[in-house]
């Protein structure tokens, strides 16, 4: 039984250890201008803000993705199907427009240890003082997005 309790406590501590921002979906339209902006702050922005996000972009006009979209506005409550809609964790944002960056931005924090928000602040004041130089420095991190097409029929 005391095997048991320190596995238990062991297991705790690696699960604690390893949590990651809360990873992000993103439905938008190719068209959308309001999609575009938030794709852009995502990219540009918070995939080198937090490290480990990942960021899943799901193509709402690829019929093999509409399934997913509708389940999703069912699912957040949303009662039109308007883009974009951004998933985070299990929080959903309908449109996009800058004054919300604080809030996607704490949708994500909100599993992190102090040590990543910490160090997610650390990285936006980088970010601040020489962007360019922090982007080239991390650049694998454009690896965590997968763009989600689907078979386009």
């Amino acid at each position: 039984m005391k095997l048991l309790k320190t596995a238990s406590v062991i297991c705790g501590c690696v699960v604690m250890a390893t949590a990651n921002a809360a990873d992000i979906k993103i439905f938008h339209s190719p068209t959308c201008p309001h999609c575009h902006h938030a794709r852009e702050f995502i990219e540009n922005t918070l995939i080198y803000e937090y490290d480990g996000l990942k960021v899943t972009e799901i193509n709402v006009t690829v019929a093999d993705n509409r399934q997913e979209f509708v389940d999703t506005i069912q699912k957040c409550g949303y009662k039109s199907g308007g883009v974009p809609v951004i998933v985070v964790g299990e929080k959903c944002f309908q449109g996009y427009a800058d004054f919300m960056q604080k809030d996607l931005r704490d949708a994500i924090e909100i599993d992190l240890t102090d040590t990543q928000k910490q160090s997610a602040k650390s990285n936006q004041e980088k970010m601040a003082s020489d962007k360019d130089a922090f982007v080239k420095a991390h650049a694998s991190r454009k690896t965590s997005i997968v763009f989600q097409e689907g078979k386009k029929k």
